[in-house]
């Protein structure tokens, strides 16, 4: 079963919002295997990954509830999601290490926007593309299994 969140006009806002925030990409390393902000180290450029599950909309966190882990910054929303982060991050973290399953299926790394998302199979996905959150969305199953057969040689060329 696949989530777009409370619905597609939500998740339509926020991706105009993404839209008009020019040079996310550039900031996020793509060499890491987790996609972290190369000025503030922050992961998912300080979203709370568990507020995807909980809110079932892009939080940001906050400075007062963080944690690391995977070499990067996490920010949560309040002590309970960072709470539930540390425990799970496997479950909370975006899939991947943050990068669009979509490139990863066609064998490359691009960071994923923490604006363009999908829940499926109760993983978090992050896209560098609106088209691309929308095709996977669509038919998750195929992506999913190429992006398996290709990540590990990917993670692999990734620095650690």
């Amino acid at each position: 079963m696949t989530a777009l969140g409370p619905g597609i006009a939500l998740i339509a806002l926020w991706a105009a919002l993404g839209s008009h925030m020019p040079g996310f990409a550039a900031h996020a390393a793509t060499t890491e295997r987790v996609v972290v902000n190369r000025f503030s180290g922050l992961a998912i450029e300080g979203f709370d990954p568990v507020a995807y599950f909980i809110d079932h909309e892009p939080v940001l966190g906050s400075a007062d509830f963080e944690a690391s882990q995977g070499g990067a910054v996490w920010r949560f929303h309040n002590e309970g999601n960072r709470a539930s982060f540390v425990a799970h991050p496997e479950v909370y973290g975006p899939q991947f290490g943050g990068y669009d399953p979509v490139d990863v299926a066609r064998g490359v790394t691009f960071a994923g926007n923490p604006r363009f998302w999908v829940i499926a199979g109760e993983r978090l996905y992050l896209f560098g593309l609106e088209a691309h959150r929308d095709e996977f969305a669509a038919d998750p199953e195929r992506f999913l299994r190429q992006a398996e057969a290709r990540w590990p040689k990917l993670e692999q060329t990734l620095a650690q």
